[in-house]
């Protein structure tokens, strides 16, 4: 099994990550051995996590996390998955009008 996550850092800001043994995971970024990013900006807490089948999944929709707006992140997070879509749309919709 695999996990994709999401921890809040201290400042705020969203690290999105996965991995196949998540409590192991989340003991190196507690521990700020985790990545560069969340040992900058301790103390993390995990807010989110998904289980998947294999790694390649988990890591795939990580990355898709990844481009996500904080708000569409925000949403995931509360477990509001029915504002996802319009989520994702308004952000279309503002790419549009920048082009």
């Amino acid at each position: 099994m695999a996990w994709t996550y999401i921890l809040r850092c201290g400042d705020g800001s969203y690290y999105v990550g996965s991995a196949r043994n998540l409590e192991h995971r989340m003991t190196q970024h507690y521990t700020g051995l985790g990545s560069a990013y969340t040992r900058g900006r301790m103390p993390v807490t995990l807010v989110w996590a998904q289980e998947f089948a294999d790694i390649g999944d988990a890591y795939a929709f990580e990355k898709k996390i990844q481009g996500w707006s904080r708000a569409k992140r925000e949403a995931l997070i509360a477990g509001e998955f029915d504002r996802l879509p319009a989520l994702s749309k308004k952000r279309s919709w503002e790419r549009e009008q920048r082009d």
